[in-house]
């Protein structure tokens, strides 16, 4: 990987034993996305989401950086919520996604944030999520919640990008310049997730309580308070198939599926249409109330 020697332990190891997919294809996969997601990774905190003996068995979810890391991985010691700090990897270079996948870190996820001010998000994030695993009812709501959140943006000032989840649902992004904190950015996600249920009222909510939606597709800003992350894009998801946490071009959204293209497809994909999230860091915008 460019100056880095990766050395793959086990790649005969079977991760998705349904699909046959071992750590050596996951390695591979990172390694073809590599060009386009390093940018989406470069200088964010990382939290590593690792199936140490495949997807049927339990994931470990892992915040600090796992002992004996090369040197050249790149780390971050930040403050966590409740005291103290802890140290995490940081991503921006094709050999830590390869690093990762011997790790068997199938799902990296990464802060709204750089390491550099952790407390101060360049990403608001907005996920739609079903209200139960039967995401395929409630396409129209996630993809009507996920065109009507690009409105609102814009009416905000900002620039959506949106992108499958490659599990039940779709995350809208719009980048920030920097300068407000965790706890702004927050409040104001909470704000507008609620102005945008207001708007479609029969097919959206922004209550936690499964009880409380009424079958509605969940509004979630949560993904905005500090050192929470949100999946990786181009990051491969746990589940059968390996779908892939896949940008969109906007006018994708009307027919995406949440799942609709997996780790051995999003490879020509990226070959043949580029992608859609190129030159996000440049359309960044303020913040406004």
């Amino acid at each position: 990987m460019g100056r880095r020697n990766v050395r793959i332990s086990n790649p005969d190891k079977v991760l998705f034993p349904d699909d046959g997919i071992t750590k050596a294809d996951l390695a591979d996969y990172y390694a073809a996305v590599a060009p386009a997601m390093v940018e989406h990774t470069r200088d964010r905190p990382l939290n590593l989401w690792r199936w140490n003996t495949g997807i049927d068995n339990d994931v470990v979810i892992q915040q600090a950086i796992p002992k004996g890391a090369p040197d050249w991985v790149k780390r971050v010691t930040v403050p966590r919520r409740r005291g103290g700090d802890i140290t995490h990897a940081v991503g921006g270079e094709a050999a830590t996604l390869v690093w990762l996948a011997n790790q068997n870190c199938i799902t990296p996820h990464v802060w709204t944030a750089r390491a550099d001010k952790p407390d101060q998000p360049d990403r608001i994030v907005f996920d739609f999520d079903p209200p139960d695993d039967s995401d395929h009812l409630h396409l129209d709501a996630i993809r009507a919640g996920a065109l009507a959140i690009g409105d609102l943006l814009r009416e905000k000032g900002l620039q959506p990008f949106a992108m499958t989840s490659g599990s039940r649902g779709i995350h809208v992004v719009a980048p920030l310049r920097r300068g407000p904190d965790s706890d702004t950015v927050r409040t104001v996600a909470g704000e507008w997730a609620e102005e945008l249920a207001a708007r479609l009222p029969d097919q959206l909510t922004t209550s936690w309580r499964k009880e409380g939606r009424g079958g509605r597709v969940l509004v979630d800003a949560a993904r905005n308070t500090y050192a929470q992350t949100a999946v990786a894009a181009y990051a491969v998801r746990a589940k059968p198939g390996a779908p892939v946490a896949t940008p969109l071009f906007w006018d994708e959204i009307p027919d995406a599926e949440p799942r609709g293209w997996t780790l051995r497809d999003v490879p020509a994909r990226l070959e043949e249409r580029g992608d859609p999230w190129e030159g996000i860091a440049k359309a960044a915008a303020a913040l406004r109330r």
